[in-house]
């Protein structure tokens, strides 16, 4: 045999081998087959994180209600800090052409919202992405708010009783012992953000019956603070000042802005009906604003001016 004839042996050899060695796989690691771009919008959530362990279980059970409301769409998280996955390791996963609507669970403009979300978004051009506003401020975040005032010992209405909502009969907002509210929200030193959430704090004193002050205050960032809020409304006469927490989730912000109350403080938002269909209200409005080819497949740039929402949508409560 030739050494010209060996080699080509030897060569041949080699291929068949690096052919077989790249068909073997662990039973454990079965081969993954890319998926191909939906023409649907993946809604991916934009979470802010937390260490606290109980704050990504109410962020997935949230996620589940909004799944469980639209089965056809897929909903993924995305975290923007201290968490995984990361936002920008979910969009990075995505097909080349997938569209996606990025909804961000937090309740106002500030930076993550201003900085974070573009430059994530710029660094997934594959995708085909659009950041939906944040869920603050509108009236159905009002709605939740009120109703965990309510699980939380607000003196509700006989309305509010017969479904199912504590009754403090003895109080009453207006009478001996006066009762005010503190919005408690994160924070941020975004003028939009503090607009955004006094805002709402207009929208809980409407739920409330317009009678009860509610001051928007805040963990950190800006002024008031939870404790000065309270501080405030105490010397002001109102002996019972309840903290509405303004948080999607449990966390170290939420806890510390409960502690500053002294009555009653309402849990995070959470998994609440009304914040379930406040996420896809605004999926669906970024949806709308995003023009299709003709493939119907959703483009990632915007026109000036919005389509009408698809079927199905959420209507907002006004």
């Amino acid at each position: 045999m030739t050494l010209d004839s060996s080699a080509q042996l030897m060569a041949r050899l080699t291929a068949q081998l690096r052919t077989q060695l790249l068909s073997v796989r662990a039973p454990h690691q079965p081969r993954v087959t890319p998926e191909p771009p939906s023409g649907v919008p993946v809604l991916v959530a934009a979470v802010h994180g937390s260490r606290d362990p109980e704050a990504a279980r109410t962020v997935e059970a949230l996620l589940a209600s909004v799944r469980a409301m639209r089965p056809e769409l897929r909903v993924v998280p995305g975290y923007i800090e201290l968490n995984e996955p990361s936002l920008s390791g979910v969009l990075a996963a995505l097909p080349a052409g997938q569209p996606a609507v990025v909804v961000p669970l937090l309740f106002g403009r500030g930076h993550h919202v201003d900085h974070d979300l573009p430059r994530v978004l710029a660094d997934a051009p594959h995708v085909g992405a659009r950041a939906a506003q944040p869920l603050g401020p509108h009236p159905l975040l009002a709605a939740a708010l009120y109703d965990r005032l309510l699980e939380a010992g607000w003196p509700g209405t006989a309305a509010d009783a017969s479904r199912g909502a504590r009754r403090h009969d003895r109080l009453s907002p207006c009478g001996p012992e006066r009762l005010a509210v503190v919005l408690a929200a994160a924070g941020s030193r975004c003028p939009a953000a503090a607009e955004a959430t006094e805002r709402t704090a207009w929208q809980l004193r409407r739920r409330l019956g317009g009678d009860v002050p509610v001051v928007a205050a805040y963990a950190s960032a800006a002024r008031p603070s939870v404790g000065e809020a309270v501080r405030a409304l105490r010397a002001g006469g109102h002996s019972r000042v309840a903290v509405a927490s303004c948080f999607v989730a449990p966390g170290h912000f939420a806890a510390a802005c409960a502690s500053r109350s002294g009555w009653i403080s309402s849990a995070p938002i959470g998994d609440h009906p009304a914040l379930v269909r406040l996420v896809l209200h605004r999926y669906d409005e970024a949806r709308a604003a995003l023009p299709a080819d003709s493939a119907g497949r959703v483009l990632s740039r915007a026109p000036h001016g919005t389509r009408s929402a698809p079927a199905g949508a959420v209507a907002p409560a006004e």
